[in-house]
Protein backbone atom coordinates (compact mmCIF):
# COMPACT_ATOMS: atom_id res chain seq x y z
CA UNK A 1 0.00 0.00 0.00
CA UNK A 2 3.09 2.11 0.51
CA UNK A 3 2.70 3.01 -3.73
CA UNK A 4 -0.79 3.69 -3.51
CA UNK A 5 -2.52 7.33 -2.21
CA UNK A 6 -5.41 5.82 -0.43
CA UNK A 7 -8.76 8.11 -0.30
CA UNK A 8 -8.18 9.09 3.46
CA UNK A 9 -5.93 8.43 6.10
CA UNK A 10 -6.26 9.04 9.47
CA UNK A 11 -4.73 11.94 11.68
CA UNK A 12 -3.38 10.36 14.75
CA UNK A 13 -1.08 11.83 17.30
CA UNK A 14 2.51 10.54 18.09
CA UNK A 15 2.74 6.87 19.62
CA UNK A 16 4.44 9.09 22.56
CA UNK A 17 1.67 11.25 23.27
CA UNK A 18 -1.20 8.76 22.65
CA UNK A 19 1.17 6.06 25.11
CA UNK A 20 1.10 8.93 27.56
CA UNK A 21 -2.27 9.86 27.55
CA UNK A 22 -3.29 6.04 28.23
CA UNK A 23 -0.38 5.42 30.75
CA UNK A 24 -2.98 6.18 33.71
CA UNK A 25 -5.13 3.38 32.74
CA UNK A 26 -2.89 0.85 33.86
CA UNK A 27 -3.26 2.36 37.23
CA UNK A 28 -6.80 2.51 37.15
CA UNK A 29 -7.75 -0.43 35.43
CA UNK A 30 -10.97 1.26 34.41
CA UNK A 31 -11.05 0.42 30.79
CA UNK A 32 -14.40 1.04 29.87
CA UNK A 33 -18.13 1.51 31.48
CA UNK A 34 -18.00 6.00 31.36
CA UNK A 35 -14.66 5.82 33.38
CA UNK A 36 -12.02 9.32 33.26
CA UNK A 37 -11.68 9.70 30.03
CA UNK A 38 -14.53 8.79 28.53
CA UNK A 39 -16.12 11.52 30.55
CA UNK A 40 -13.03 14.10 30.35
CA UNK A 41 -13.76 13.59 26.07
CA UNK A 42 -17.58 14.39 26.38
CA UNK A 43 -16.80 17.64 28.53
CA UNK A 44 -14.01 18.62 26.18
CA UNK A 45 -16.45 18.13 22.83
CA UNK A 46 -18.88 19.30 24.84
CA UNK A 47 -17.25 22.70 24.88
CA UNK A 48 -15.54 22.29 21.53
CA UNK A 49 -18.75 21.75 19.38
CA UNK A 50 -21.03 24.59 21.34
CA UNK A 51 -23.56 21.83 22.43
CA UNK A 52 -25.94 21.54 25.42
CA UNK A 53 -25.23 17.91 25.86
CA UNK A 54 -23.42 15.21 24.54
CA UNK A 55 -23.56 11.14 25.02
CA UNK A 56 -20.19 9.38 23.53
CA UNK A 57 -21.08 5.86 21.98
CA UNK A 58 -19.41 3.60 20.50
CA UNK A 59 -19.32 4.28 16.87
CA UNK A 60 -21.72 6.82 14.36
CA UNK A 61 -24.21 3.94 13.54
CA UNK A 62 -25.47 3.29 17.04
CA UNK A 63 -25.82 7.28 17.77
CA UNK A 64 -28.48 7.27 14.70
CA UNK A 65 -29.80 4.07 15.74
CA UNK A 66 -30.51 4.64 19.51
CA UNK A 67 -31.25 8.15 18.90
CA UNK A 68 -34.19 6.90 16.49
CA UNK A 69 -35.50 4.83 19.25
CA UNK A 70 -34.89 7.45 22.40
CA UNK A 71 -37.28 9.55 20.36
CA UNK A 72 -39.62 6.35 20.49
CA UNK A 73 -40.98 7.28 16.45
CA UNK A 74 -43.14 5.60 14.53
CA UNK A 75 -44.44 5.37 11.03
CA UNK A 76 -42.35 7.40 8.37
CA UNK A 77 -39.00 9.48 8.54
CA UNK A 78 -38.30 11.63 5.40
CA UNK A 79 -34.70 11.13 4.33
CA UNK A 80 -32.01 11.61 1.77
CA UNK A 81 -30.97 8.38 -0.19
CA UNK A 82 -27.26 10.67 -0.79
CA UNK A 83 -25.64 9.02 1.93
CA UNK A 84 -23.74 6.70 3.22
CA UNK A 85 -25.58 3.13 4.35
CA UNK A 86 -25.81 3.82 7.98
CA UNK A 87 -28.52 6.84 7.66
CA UNK A 88 -31.08 4.20 5.89
CA UNK A 89 -30.23 1.26 7.67
CA UNK A 90 -30.28 2.78 11.50
CA UNK A 91 -34.12 4.05 9.64
CA UNK A 92 -35.27 0.44 8.78
CA UNK A 93 -33.53 -1.16 11.99
CA UNK A 94 -36.06 0.80 13.89
CA UNK A 95 -38.99 -0.66 12.18
CA UNK A 96 -39.63 2.49 10.51
CA UNK A 97 -39.89 3.19 6.92
CA UNK A 98 -37.77 5.87 4.99
CA UNK A 99 -39.22 8.02 2.24
CA UNK A 100 -36.92 9.55 0.35
CA UNK A 101 -36.70 13.18 -0.69
CA UNK A 102 -34.15 14.39 -3.25
CA UNK A 103 -31.01 16.13 -3.29
CA UNK A 104 -30.31 19.85 -3.80
CA UNK A 105 -28.25 19.59 -7.06
CA UNK A 106 -25.38 22.32 -5.71
CA UNK A 107 -24.24 21.14 -2.33
CA UNK A 108 -26.12 17.57 -2.71
CA UNK A 109 -28.27 18.22 0.45
CA UNK A 110 -31.95 17.12 1.59
CA UNK A 111 -34.36 19.70 -0.77
CA UNK A 112 -36.35 21.31 1.53
CA UNK A 113 -38.67 22.65 -1.42
CA UNK A 114 -39.69 18.83 -1.98
CA UNK A 115 -40.11 17.89 1.69
CA UNK A 116 -43.90 19.14 2.56
CA UNK A 117 -45.04 16.85 -0.39
CA UNK A 118 -43.76 14.19 0.84
CA UNK A 119 -45.67 14.02 4.73
CA UNK A 120 -48.08 12.17 5.11
CA UNK A 121 -50.51 11.23 8.89
CA UNK A 122 -47.62 8.19 8.59
CA UNK A 123 -44.59 10.49 9.32
CA UNK A 124 -43.08 11.51 12.29
CA UNK A 125 -39.77 12.87 11.61
CA UNK A 126 -37.09 14.31 9.15
CA UNK A 127 -33.34 12.94 9.20
CA UNK A 128 -31.63 15.12 7.02
CA UNK A 129 -27.69 14.33 6.30
CA UNK A 130 -25.19 17.10 5.78
CA UNK A 131 -23.18 15.92 3.08
CA UNK A 132 -19.07 16.06 2.64
CA UNK A 133 -19.45 19.04 5.26
CA UNK A 134 -22.07 20.87 3.08
CA UNK A 135 -24.45 22.12 5.76
CA UNK A 136 -28.45 21.54 5.40
CA UNK A 137 -30.95 24.60 5.18
CA UNK A 138 -31.30 23.88 9.01
CA UNK A 139 -34.11 27.43 8.95
CA UNK A 140 -36.28 25.57 6.24
CA UNK A 141 -36.46 22.22 7.92
CA UNK A 142 -37.21 23.62 11.89
CA UNK A 143 -40.11 25.32 10.22
CA UNK A 144 -41.40 22.32 8.49
CA UNK A 145 -40.89 20.06 11.81
CA UNK A 146 -42.60 23.08 13.59
CA UNK A 147 -45.40 23.36 11.29
CA UNK A 148 -45.98 19.46 11.38
CA UNK A 149 -45.35 18.00 14.39
CA UNK A 150 -41.88 16.49 13.10
CA UNK A 151 -38.85 15.58 15.02
CA UNK A 152 -35.32 16.11 13.35
CA UNK A 153 -32.46 14.13 13.67
CA UNK A 154 -29.86 14.90 11.74
CA UNK A 155 -26.73 12.62 10.12
CA UNK A 156 -23.68 14.87 10.98
CA UNK A 157 -20.75 12.17 10.36
CA UNK A 158 -19.70 14.47 7.80
CA UNK A 159 -20.18 17.58 9.66
CA UNK A 160 -17.68 17.74 12.86
CA UNK A 161 -16.30 21.15 13.70
CA UNK A 162 -18.23 23.08 11.13
CA UNK A 163 -19.96 25.70 12.46
CA UNK A 164 -22.97 27.83 11.06
CA UNK A 165 -24.03 31.02 11.60
CA UNK A 166 -21.86 30.99 14.69
CA UNK A 167 -23.18 28.28 15.93
CA UNK A 168 -22.11 25.11 16.45
CA UNK A 169 -23.85 22.67 13.63
CA UNK A 170 -24.63 20.07 16.61
CA UNK A 171 -26.79 22.57 18.25
CA UNK A 172 -29.73 22.35 15.26
CA UNK A 173 -32.09 19.63 15.25
CA UNK A 174 -33.75 17.09 17.91
CA UNK A 175 -31.06 15.11 17.66
CA UNK A 176 -27.61 15.49 15.46
CA UNK A 177 -25.44 12.59 15.65
CA UNK A 178 -20.93 12.37 14.42
CA UNK A 179 -19.47 9.34 13.87
CA UNK A 180 -15.30 9.51 15.10
CA UNK A 181 -14.34 6.78 12.40
CA UNK A 182 -10.99 6.64 11.32
CA UNK A 183 -11.80 7.77 8.28
CA UNK A 184 -13.31 11.45 9.73
CA UNK A 185 -11.90 14.80 10.56
CA UNK A 186 -11.72 13.56 13.89
CA UNK A 187 -11.55 10.26 14.91
CA UNK A 188 -11.49 8.25 18.02
CA UNK A 189 -10.68 5.15 16.09
CA UNK A 190 -13.84 4.35 16.48
CA UNK A 191 -16.43 6.27 18.00
CA UNK A 192 -19.87 8.29 17.67
CA UNK A 193 -22.02 10.65 19.66
CA UNK A 194 -25.22 12.36 20.29
CA UNK A 195 -25.55 15.75 20.87
CA UNK A 196 -29.30 17.25 22.06
CA UNK A 197 -30.72 19.62 24.31
CA UNK A 198 -33.70 18.03 26.09
CA UNK A 199 -32.17 15.80 29.29
CA UNK A 200 -35.10 13.53 29.23
CA UNK A 201 -33.92 12.55 25.74
CA UNK A 202 -30.54 12.03 27.40
CA UNK A 203 -31.65 9.92 29.88
CA UNK A 204 -33.25 7.50 27.43
CA UNK A 205 -30.15 7.49 25.53
CA UNK A 206 -27.79 6.63 28.32
CA UNK A 207 -30.45 3.83 29.18
CA UNK A 208 -30.19 2.44 25.62
CA UNK A 209 -26.40 2.60 25.44
CA UNK A 210 -25.88 0.51 28.61
CA UNK A 211 -28.28 -2.42 28.09
CA UNK A 212 -31.29 -0.73 29.79
CA UNK A 213 -29.76 -0.52 33.15
CA UNK A 214 -31.40 2.11 35.04
CA UNK A 215 -29.67 1.19 38.64
CA UNK A 216 -27.42 -1.22 40.30
CA UNK A 217 -30.41 -3.40 40.71
CA UNK A 218 -33.25 -2.34 38.07
CA UNK A 219 -33.02 -2.64 34.65
CA UNK A 220 -36.69 -1.46 33.12
CA UNK A 221 -35.64 -0.72 29.27
CA UNK A 222 -34.29 -3.55 26.84
CA UNK A 223 -30.70 -1.57 25.73
CA UNK A 224 -27.73 -2.62 23.54
CA UNK A 225 -24.16 -1.95 24.40
CA UNK A 226 -23.16 0.76 22.48
CA UNK A 227 -20.80 2.45 25.00
CA UNK A 228 -17.08 3.92 23.98
CA UNK A 229 -14.28 2.91 25.77
CA UNK A 230 -11.17 4.42 27.55
CA UNK A 231 -9.05 4.08 24.89
CA UNK A 232 -10.81 4.96 21.85
CA UNK A 233 -12.16 8.48 24.51
CA UNK A 234 -8.17 8.82 25.02
CA UNK A 235 -7.32 9.09 21.43
CA UNK A 236 -10.15 11.58 21.30
CA UNK A 237 -8.82 13.41 23.58
CA UNK A 238 -5.41 13.50 21.82
CA UNK A 239 -6.66 14.47 18.49
CA UNK A 240 -8.82 16.92 19.50
CA UNK A 241 -5.68 18.97 20.71
CA UNK A 242 -4.75 18.96 17.44
CA UNK A 243 -8.13 19.48 15.38
CA UNK A 244 -7.53 23.32 14.49
CA UNK A 245 -4.31 22.39 12.51
CA UNK A 246 -5.55 19.16 10.65
CA UNK A 247 -8.85 21.15 9.80
CA UNK A 248 -6.43 24.04 8.64
CA UNK A 249 -4.13 21.95 6.57
CA UNK A 250 -7.07 20.09 4.98
CA UNK A 251 -7.92 23.78 3.86
CA UNK A 252 -4.63 23.83 2.03
CA UNK A 253 -5.29 20.95 0.16
CA UNK A 254 -8.62 21.98 -1.11
CA UNK A 255 -7.25 25.02 -1.64
CA UNK A 256 -4.75 23.48 -4.06
CA UNK A 257 -7.65 21.14 -5.54
CA UNK A 258 -9.46 24.03 -6.18
CA UNK A 259 -6.66 26.25 -8.35
CA UNK A 260 -6.00 23.35 -10.43
CA UNK A 261 -9.97 22.26 -11.29
CA UNK A 262 -12.07 24.97 -10.42
CA UNK A 263 -11.92 26.38 -14.12
CA UNK A 264 -11.93 22.89 -15.74
CA UNK A 265 -15.17 22.51 -18.05
CA UNK A 266 -17.37 19.45 -17.21
CA UNK A 267 -16.11 19.15 -13.64
CA UNK A 268 -18.43 21.02 -11.00
CA UNK A 269 -16.96 21.53 -7.38
CA UNK A 270 -18.09 21.04 -4.04
CA UNK A 271 -19.57 25.10 -2.83
CA UNK A 272 -18.57 27.59 -0.54
CA UNK A 273 -21.02 27.92 1.47
CA UNK A 274 -22.32 31.52 2.72
CA UNK A 275 -21.71 31.87 6.25
CA UNK A 276 -20.23 28.17 7.16
CA UNK A 277 -17.39 27.58 8.46
CA UNK A 278 -15.90 24.69 6.70
CA UNK A 279 -14.12 21.47 8.05
CA UNK A 280 -13.10 20.32 4.60
CA UNK A 281 -14.00 16.74 5.19
CA UNK A 282 -14.01 15.93 1.48
CA UNK A 283 -13.14 16.81 -2.11
CA UNK A 284 -16.25 15.63 -4.27
CA UNK A 285 -16.20 16.54 -8.13
CA UNK A 286 -18.97 16.01 -10.18
CA UNK A 287 -18.03 14.92 -13.61
CA UNK A 288 -20.48 15.99 -16.89
CA UNK A 289 -18.63 13.44 -19.46
CA UNK A 290 -19.91 15.29 -22.69
CA UNK A 291 -18.36 18.81 -21.23
CA UNK A 292 -15.46 17.22 -19.83
CA UNK A 293 -14.95 14.26 -22.91
CA UNK A 294 -14.91 11.32 -20.30
CA UNK A 295 -16.95 9.72 -17.51
CA UNK A 296 -16.49 9.64 -14.03
CA UNK A 297 -15.75 5.99 -14.21
CA UNK A 298 -13.28 6.55 -17.00
CA UNK A 299 -11.25 9.12 -14.35
CA UNK A 300 -11.67 6.85 -11.42
CA UNK A 301 -9.90 3.78 -13.30
CA UNK A 302 -7.28 5.96 -15.27
CA UNK A 303 -6.43 7.30 -11.53
CA UNK A 304 -6.70 3.58 -10.05
CA UNK A 305 -4.08 2.30 -13.09
CA UNK A 306 -1.63 5.43 -11.29
CA UNK A 307 -2.06 4.47 -7.92
CA UNK A 308 -4.93 7.01 -6.93
CA UNK A 309 -7.46 5.35 -4.62
CA UNK A 310 -10.26 8.05 -5.79
CA UNK A 311 -14.12 6.86 -4.19
CA UNK A 312 -17.25 7.07 -6.09
CA UNK A 313 -18.74 8.51 -2.65
CA UNK A 314 -21.80 7.92 -2.93
CA UNK A 315 -23.13 5.44 -5.39
CA UNK A 316 -24.97 4.04 -5.24
CA UNK A 317 -27.63 5.48 -3.50
CA UNK A 318 -28.98 3.59 -0.62
CA UNK A 319 -32.60 3.24 -1.96
CA UNK A 320 -30.95 0.77 -5.08
CA UNK A 321 -28.76 -1.43 -2.77
CA UNK A 322 -29.59 -4.55 -3.23
CA UNK A 323 -30.98 -5.29 0.53
CA UNK A 324 -33.57 -3.37 -0.68
CA UNK A 325 -34.35 -4.67 -3.77
CA UNK A 326 -37.92 -3.98 -4.93
CA UNK A 327 -38.39 -2.01 -1.91
CA UNK A 328 -37.95 1.63 -3.19
CA UNK A 329 -38.53 3.17 -6.84
CA UNK A 330 -34.86 5.20 -7.54
CA UNK A 331 -36.14 6.97 -10.14
CA UNK A 332 -37.99 8.83 -7.72
CA UNK A 333 -35.32 10.92 -6.66
CA UNK A 334 -34.00 12.02 -10.05
CA UNK A 335 -31.42 14.26 -8.72
CA UNK A 336 -29.80 11.86 -6.45
CA UNK A 337 -29.70 9.08 -8.83
CA UNK A 338 -27.82 11.65 -11.75
CA UNK A 339 -25.33 12.97 -9.15
CA UNK A 340 -24.34 9.29 -7.83
CA UNK A 341 -22.96 8.31 -11.38
CA UNK A 342 -21.17 11.05 -11.41
CA UNK A 343 -19.52 12.18 -8.48
CA UNK A 344 -15.92 11.08 -7.22
CA UNK A 345 -14.21 11.93 -3.81
CA UNK A 346 -10.59 12.65 -4.33
CA UNK A 347 -8.04 11.80 -1.84
CA UNK A 348 -7.68 14.13 1.14
CA UNK A 349 -6.16 14.17 4.39
CA UNK A 350 -4.13 16.38 6.54
CA UNK A 351 -0.46 15.04 5.17
CA UNK A 352 -0.95 14.35 1.59
CA UNK A 353 1.79 16.24 0.14
CA UNK A 354 1.09 18.96 -2.42
CA UNK A 355 2.89 17.60 -5.56
CA UNK A 356 0.73 14.52 -5.21
CA UNK A 357 -2.62 17.02 -5.25
CA UNK A 358 -0.89 18.20 -8.44
CA UNK A 359 0.19 15.02 -9.70
CA UNK A 360 -4.07 13.44 -9.32
CA UNK A 361 -5.23 17.20 -10.83
CA UNK A 362 -2.68 16.66 -13.54
CA UNK A 363 -3.96 12.80 -14.44
CA UNK A 364 -7.40 14.25 -14.77
CA UNK A 365 -6.63 17.23 -16.73
CA UNK A 366 -4.80 14.96 -18.89
CA UNK A 367 -7.49 12.65 -19.54
CA UNK A 368 -9.77 15.65 -20.59
CA UNK A 369 -6.90 16.42 -23.14
CA UNK A 370 -7.04 12.97 -24.67
CA UNK A 371 -10.77 12.99 -25.29
CA UNK A 372 -10.53 15.78 -27.38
Amino acid sequence: MDNKTLVTRPSIPTLDEYVEEIHDIWDSRWLTNMGEKHERLRGLLRDYLSVSHIDLLTNGHMSLELALQALKLSGEVITTPFTFASTTHAIVRNNLTPVFCDIDPTDFTIDTARIEDLITDQTSAIMPVHVYGNVCDVEEIQRIARKYGLKVIYDAAHAFGVRYGGKGIGSFGDVSCFSFHATKVFNTIEGGAACYDDEDFGLELYRLKNFGIRGPERVDGVGANAKMNEFCAAMGICNLRHIDDEIAKRGVIVERYRSHLADVGGIQLNPVQEGVTPNYAYFPIVVDERAFGASRNEIFDELQRNGVMARKYFYPITSSYDCYHGRFNSNLTPVALHVSKRVLTLPLYADIRLKEVDRICDIICGLRRMCY
